[in-house]
């Protein structure tokens, strides 16, 4: 069986039985969340189990985190289940990356395109303290002053950095571009791939260590923790990288790996079934990539 006609065996099973399914920064004036209940995030470590970023699990096999939390493969330890980091608490699975692919456009000093996918080397096992992230689909958006969700384990004050134990969310309201690229705030700074969410008085943000980290809107991730002016600052909001501006990138970028390995025809079945169980993928994007030949050179990448 050749690799399109895996893809679409595999797409149409899983949309048939799903069809009803639905610059490193930390939390600050948040609180603590019920144990467990956001279940797609990630802690990204050190090989010695130092925590510095944050990230979404979209499928088994793959991890959405921002470019500038790239510490080098043999240097990052990804972690699901976790609650707690001080201490064992059984739910914990610690997977090596397998391959780190940033944006290929990611510029360190605008912070432009700040987004990566992490490639697991083996699949985290999806239970009662560990689920798949959904994701928008290309080019959509979330209203200004829509309240959405960040969570992590960065910083909970800004002044004394203070690092807490357990995971903190927060909620926020996503703020104009308009308004975050004002003179009072980040001057011009903001890009059309560039999301902010805070408020205008501070005192709610995400911080160090939240870093690549989910903003959530209506149930999917709109936007991944990217940078900011100090933490929770007045007139200056949180930053975030707009993922439904990528949505067309991290769907290329992951089937085209499976592409590059369709020499593996059960490999590329077990992990394809996989990604299409986060089944609410771009199925016509998906069709469209597939005919048109996924080594088109000329698609845009976002």
């Amino acid at each position: 069986m050749d690799l399109s006609s895996l893809l679409l065996c595999v797409l149409s099973e899983v949309l048939a039985v799903n069809y009803v399914a639905f610059a490193q920064e930390r939390i600050v004036g948040g609180y603590a969340p019920v144990p467990h209940s956001i279940k797609y995030i990630v802690s990204i470590q050190t090989t010695d189990r130092q925590h510095f970023c944050g990230g979404s699990l979209i499928n088994k096999y793959w991890v959405i985190t921002a470019a500038h939390c790239d510490q080098g493969i043999n240097n990052m330890l990804i972690v699901a289940g976790d609650y707690s980091l001080a201490i064992y608490e059984g739910t914990e699975q610690e997977i090596m990356p397998h391959l780190l692919i940033p944006h290929p456009d990611y510029s360190r000093s605008t912070n432009n395109n700040d987004i990566m996918l992490i490639k697991l080397r083996a699949p985290v096992y999806l239970n009662s303290y560990v689920s798949i992230a959904l994701l928008p689909r290309q080019g959509a958006s979330v209203a200004e002053g829509r309240v959405c969700r960040v969570s992590g384990w960065g910083y909970t004050s800004s002044v004394g950095e203070q690092i807490p134990s357990t995971l903190r969310t927060v909620t926020v309201p996503i703020v104009s571009t308009e308004k975050c690229n004002s003179s009072e705030s980040f001057n011009g700074n903001i890009t059309e791939n560039m999301l902010c969410a805070g408020y205008s008085t501070g005192g709610k943000d995400a911080c160090e260590g939240d870093s690549g980290g989910p903003l959530v809107c209506e149930g999917r991730v709109y936007g991944v923790v990217s940078w900011g002016e100090g933490c929770a600052e007045a007139q200056f909001p949180g930053v975030y990288t707009t993922v439904s501006r990528y949505r067309h990138w991290i769907d290329d970028t992951v089937f085209n790996y499976y592409n590059r390995t369709k020499g593996s025809v059960v490999l590329a079945q077990n992990e394809l079934e996989s990604i299409v169980q986060n089944s609410w993928i771009d199925v016509f994007h998906f069709i469209e990539w597939m005919y048109s030949g996924s080594n088109n050179s000329s698609r845009p990448q976002h």
